[in-house]
């Protein structure tokens, strides 16, 4: 009797270890067991970090394989590849992604009922809180009869986070991607990507024209005070502004900024800029408005027809050369200026000299008040 209970107590001690060493086996073989249900949690959480364009490439191969066992094998397999965490880096730049965008459509909600349609660029260094983008539209704000031209602007953003920062603070953005090129950061004159950037700015701009817009393009470091149109005549076709005027609207002698630039949408403007176009060719590592200078003094082929002015800096002025009169001025811009900071910095003093002769005027004070000079750029 006791050698039987001997062994019923041996085999039972033998099954509760081998059920114990199964179960050691097993959680060695799966992983990590999480102790508790925050542990999966956090587990599930990070699995569903995924690009959700991935998520649905992989639910349609899934799809395209079912019924064949190996398909489903392998749609599985690749689940597991795609289901990696990204580096946060990388979840920002998905997250900023843009919807599908319809330029056309864009450009018929903002323009005006002739088809003529505001437009400025930023990035993300010019269009942070505080910078630029920001500057540019209060000065919009507190004009003399420019609140309202707001809503005929189109901004178009250079990268993801500029796209995301004018969603916040304008209905009409347009995120213009080109691949393999990173405009996000303060582009310095001349170096980096700037020309390139530039150069395509350029070419949008063409584009503008073909879907049948005018534009008067702005940069964004310009303050607007009044409308430039009453100083546009009805029949220009190509109205740019000057770093230096030399007194004659049609003289080949000013000195051009592509700062403000107005064209009509019409057959010889479309022809002016692809030879503009096709010109940079014949100036290698130049920019756009080199290229425009010296197309302009060799004289605009006949073929093209196009007719081209400048602007008056008495109205249009820029920290190169400016007018006095703060009752005449229409856009300041902060040309001849190097670094955000310094323009930042002038920029915010001229639109206070602006809201301080404005406070003035609206007293009866009529006494003569100009801007505050010099400043770091402005004379």
């Amino acid at each position: 009797m006791k050698s039987a209970t001997s062994l019923l107590l041996g085999a039972a001690l033998a099954t509760v270890f081998f059920l114990l060493y199964t179960s050691v086996c097993r959680d060695l073989r799966d992983g990590p067991v999480a102790v508790s249900g925050i542990g999966r949690l956090a587990g599930r959480q990070q699995e569903e970090v995924v690009a959700p364009r991935e998520e649905k490439q992989t639910k349609n191969e899934a799809a395209a394989h079912s019924g064949d066992g190996d398909g489903v094998d392998t749609a599985k397999q690749q689940q597991s590849q795609q289901r990696i965490v990204m580096p946060t880096n990388q979840q920002q730049d998905t997250a900023a992604s843009p919807p599908h965008q319809d330029l056309a459509d864009l450009l018929r909600r903002a323009a005006t009922p002739d088809r003529t349609v505001l437009m400025t660029a930023t990035n993300e260094a010019w269009a942070a809180p505080g910078s630029f983008l920001d500057l540019f539209l209060e000065s919009f704000r507190h004009g003399e009869g420019t609140e309202h031209l707001v809503q005929h602007l189109l901004v178009v953003a250079m990268d993801g986070k500029a796209f995301e920062r004018c969603n916040a603070v304008h209905p009409f953005c347009y995120w213009f991607r080109v691949d393999g090129m990173d405009f996000a950061a303060e582009q310095s004159y001349m170096k980096g990507d700037y020309l390139e950037m530039m150069w395509r700015r350029n070419r949008f701009q063409q584009t503008i024209l073909e879907l049948g817009y005018t534009f008067l393009f702005t940069d964004v470091d310009i303050l607007w005070f009044r409308s430039p149109f009453p100083h546009i005549s009805p029949s220009a076709q190509v109205v740019m502004s000057s770093d230096i005027f030399v007194g004659d609207p049609n003289s080949a002698g000013n000195y051009p900024n592509g700062g403000l630039l107005y064209v009509k949408s019409c057959d010889s403007t479309i022809k002016f800029y692809e030879h503009w176009q096709s010109s940079r060719a014949r100036f290698p590592g130049k920019h756009e408005q080199f290229v425009f200078d010296r197309i302009v003094k060799e004289g605009v082929p006949p073929h093209v027809g196009a007719r081209v002015h400048f602007l008056d800096t008495i109205y249009f002025g820029g920290f190169c050369q400016h007018g006095k009169d703060l009752g005449k001025i229409v856009t300041m811009h902060a040309n001849c200026c190097v670094g955000l900071h310094n323009k930042l910095f002038d920029l915010r003093s001229v639109l206070d000299d602006w809201k301080t002769y404005k406070a003035r005027v609206a007293v009866g004070n009529m006494d003569y008040f100009s801007w505050r000079v010099p400043g770091r750029c402005i004379h």
